[in-house]
């Protein structure tokens, strides 16, 4: 393979690297279609992490009220679900962008296998839901 193939085939990698990572963070803010009484829902971005005592779950969530999130376990998963408004000095404005989804939320992440605490603590910071999860024996 001569230095010009290699470069064209790094070039080409590189690309279709790009391609993929777009097409990955454009999954994880898509609408989808919500109850059949309900407006659309979009997803927020989730890492799970799991300790020898809890599973603690970062949940994307820019500009959401933390009064306004409910997260709950149902079924093996932790729900997360809630509205993001747009501010309202911000009603009014012309949108040249827009690029956070606005509206109600939902997400539900999976669990690791085992039992955990019916407590659900959860707090913001720096624009994430961090939820922990004590497990229990």
């Amino acid at each position: 393979m001569t230095r010009n193939d290699r470069e064209a085939w790094m070039w080409a990698e590189a690309c279709d690297a790009l391609t993929r990572a777009e097409r990955l963070h454009r999954r994880f803010f898509e609408l989808r279609p919500g109850p059949a009484a309900g407006p659309p829902l979009w997803q927020p971005p989730a890492d799970v992490l799991e300790t020898d005592r809890s599973v603690l779950v970062m949940v994307a969530l820019p500009g959401v009220e933390p009064a306004g999130i409910e997260a709950v376990i149902e079924g093996g998963a932790l729900r997360v679900s809630g509205v993001r408004r747009l501010p309202p000095e911000w009603r009014d404005a012309a949108i040249h962008r827009l690029e956070l989804p606005q509206g109600r939320f939902e997400r539900r992440v999976p669990l690791p296998p085992g039992r955990y605490s019916a407590a659900v603590r959860h707090s913001m910071q720096n624009g994430c839901l961090l939820v922990s999860l004590d497990k229990t024996l």
